[in-house]
């Protein structure tokens, strides 16, 4: 195998960023998309929210993002996510995908032992599946050009258990995310394909059950060693450097962004 060179990989900053979870305004997927927007990706945001996605793909066209595509998918269902792929990979508008960034995930609060097997195949089906089809759609076009990066969104609750507003069905979920992450870069190392997770935890969004606020956001400040919560605008610069120019020589790696939660 011949010795890869960094400048190669350069052309990453020209291909299509696929996002997924990019419907929510106050959302981690649609800061991803404004972020890589505003870095002149050519973008596809996937969601189940039609009206959402419209939203982040006006805004996104408006930060920069020289090409927009949207489609509706259930990431836990196969065929949606083969047809919104197939979509994205023949708009004459947008380069081939060069990145995926899994960012729809949900969470569940119900206690262990009220948990049905169908709510925690649900949370399965969507954090950790959903992850494993879009990367396998994926992966083939990323192979055959030598180059490709593969970001998915973990959680501190896959090292810690959780608890804040999920419980073990999104712990469970989010280890899986981590071990296939992993898994995956040893199978395409050397490739030009690189794999990366981030385990956030406290960053100011909707994900808990609704708005960070009043004596709730206090807890939550109060247990993060930093001192704040995290950003969105923080997390979505991280998955910039991942899919980026310069993010080529970290491969299988999970990023804890936790403001000191968790060490190590």
């Amino acid at each position: 195998m011949s010795e890869r060179s960094a400048a190669e990989e350069a052309r990453i900053a020209e291909l299509t960023a696929v996002v997924t979870g990019a419907a929510s305004p106050r959302g981690i997927g649609r800061g991803v998309a404004l972020r890589l927007a505003a870095a002149g990706r050519p973008l596809a945001l996937l969601d189940l929210d039609p009206d959402g996605l419209a939203d982040a793909a006006r805004e996104a066209r408006a930060a920069g993002a020289p090409a927009v595509l949207t489609a509706r998918v259930d990431v836990a269902e196969q065929a949606d996510v083969d047809a919104a792929i197939t979509a994205v990979e023949q708009d004459p508008a947008l380069p081939a995908i060069g990145a995926l960034i899994t960012c729809a995930g949900i969470a569940n609060p119900t206690p262990f032992l009220q948990l049905t097997s169908a709510e925690f195949l649900r949370v399965l089906s969507i954090n950790t599946l959903g992850t494993f089809h879009l990367a396998q759609r994926v992966l083939p076009g990323m192979l055959a050009q030598g180059l490709g990066r593969i970001v998915a969104l973990s959680s501190t609750a896959a090292q810690d258990g959780g608890g804040n507003f999920s419980t073990s069905a999104y712990a469970a979920s989010k280890a899986g995310v981590e071990g296939l992450i992993r898994g995956l870069a040893k199978e395409v190392a050397g490739t030009g394909v690189t794999t990366a997770a981030i385990a956030p935890a406290n960053i100011d969004t909707d994900i808990m059950g609704g708005r960070l606020e009043g004596e709730r956001r206090e807890q939550f400040v109060a247990r993060t060693p930093v001192g704040r919560l995290g950003t969105v605008e923080e997390l979505a610069e991280l998955v910039a450097f991942l899919v980026g120019p310069f993010g080529g020589f970290t491969t299988g790696a999970t990023y804890n962004l936790n403001g000191g939660l968790r060490v190590g």
